[in-house]
């Protein structure tokens, strides 16, 4: 396959597990959950009172100026943020002389429900004098992506999707294309995300989403692949990569954290949030992520699966992996780090990715907390005994969302 390869040379995450990369690993290798009760408004009386939040976010803290902040919805925020660090873990230094071959796309699922909340508030209250003229370039989607490239000066394509649970992962899938066919040298992508609101929190459950029998016991809260699971639960964060072609990265000495080799995409065509009974559409992301990279089901070791705690995901995920991988399918290493930070809508395939890429870089495969009771159906490895040193050199990351879109990406171990 004679075509531009593309690396990993930076990460960056916010998650309910940590204000950085490193600390949201950190505690993911041990085994903490960051699921607690909801602190960003008052939720009695909520059927679901519990969620992933990103503990303790202070924009200043991140290089955001309060007058900056005051302009930005909590997504954005979190977007501008994890942008700053993206850019100093992969030491990419952005100048007039490389400024239009750097771009930005990044995924959003909702956007910002909060900014939409607060004015509409006022609106009713106030009356339409009262709507500030920052409303709307607070709240749209495209200002994560947006405001990152105006605080970095990144001067390329500048875009946003969005594909509900998938938008993270698909940004990632663009990103790289654009670096395959020379669009660009080099891509921040990834997932961003902040939904912990009375409005986001009403409507999941309204859906019957959302796990609503722990509120008491919030880290127990989210369990894929349980036989007794009952929802997902909400969170929020931001998910980034630098990703660069191999030729850029080499010709600037970046650290390479792992290689993005395959991605794959596909539609259910089938409901508004259901996925279909048969698995098809997850089955057909996976296989084109695998054909897109050359690459053998039996070679892959690990998958970072999609795992919400939904009854439905979670056993059509396992058979869709069954489909796929075979006999194989019983030996790789699977997990869902949702049972740790819950489901980051939009962000989740671009924190799942971080992770992913993690996983190959120091050869340990996270764990799936909160497996107690199994489920005869959900019968793979899905890590439940905790992380291991596994020296992967395959990793997946499954991302499916309503409307039966699906995401994978294929990640691989670096080797020059």
């Amino acid at each position: 396959m004679n075509r531009k390869r593309v690396v990993v040379t930076g990460i960056s995450a916010l998650t309910p597990l940590g204000g950085t990369a490193d600390e949201s690993w950190k505690n993911l290798l041990a085994g903490k959950s960051g699921i607690a009760p909801i602190t960003l408004f008052d939720a009695t009386g909520f059927d679901a009172r519990i969620a992933g939040e990103v503990k303790g976010f202070s924009p200043e803290a991140y290089s955001i100026s309060s007058k900056q902040a005051r302009r930005m919805d909590r997504f954005v925020q979190f977007a501008v943020a994890a942008g700053n660090m993206l850019m100093k873990d992969s030491g990419l230094i952005i100048d007039d002389s490389n400024a239009e071959r750097v771009s930005v796309i990044l995924g959003v699922g909702l956007g910002g429900l909060h900014t939409i909340e607060v004015f509409h508030s006022k609106l009713v209250d106030a009356g339409p004098n009262k709507v500030s003229p920052f409303m709307i370039p607070m709240l749209i989607s495209n200002m994560a992506p947006g405001q990152v490239a105006i605080t970095v000066g990144a001067r390329g394509a500048n875009m946003v999707l969005t594909s509900a649970c998938a938008s993270g992962t698909h940004a990632i899938a663009m990103a790289y294309s654009d670096l395959i066919l020379g669009r660009c040298d080099a891509c921040i992508s990834g997932g961003v995300e902040a939904t912990v609101t009375p409005m986001g929190v009403s409507g999941f459950t309204a859906l019957k989403a959302l796990s609503t029998s722990h509120n008491d016991d919030p880290e127990h809260a989210s369990r894929p692949f349980d036989k007794d699971r009952d929802g997902f639960v909400m969170g929020e964060g931001a998910g980034f990569v630098m990703l660069e072609t191999l030729e850029h990265a080499q010709a600037r000495g970046a650290r390479i954290y792992a290689e993005l080799v395959g991605v794959g995409a596909s539609d259910d065509a089938f409901h508004m949030t259901a996925p279909r009974d048969d698995a098809k559409g997850m089955i057909a992301s996976m296989r084109r992520a695998l054909e897109d990279a050359g690459v053998s089901p039996d070679a892959v070791d690990h998958i970072n699966a999609h795992g919400t705690s939904t009854h439905l995901n979670d056993l059509c995920e396992t058979n869709a992996i069954k489909q796929v991988f075979g006999q194989h399918a019983y030996d790789m290493a699977i997990c869902s780090t949702k049972s740790q930070t819950g489901h980051l809508l939009g962000a989740a395939g671009g924190v799942e990715a971080v992770f992913s890429v993690l996983a190959l870089h120091t050869g340990i495969v996270p764990g799936t907390i909160n497996y107690t009771t199994p489920d005869p159906d959900c019968d793979l490895n899905y890590m439940t005994r905790g992380p291991q040193q596994l020296d992967p050199e395959y990793a997946l990351s499954n991302s499916f969302g309503f409307g039966g879109t699906n995401g994978s990406l294929l990640f691989k171990k670096y080797t020059a």
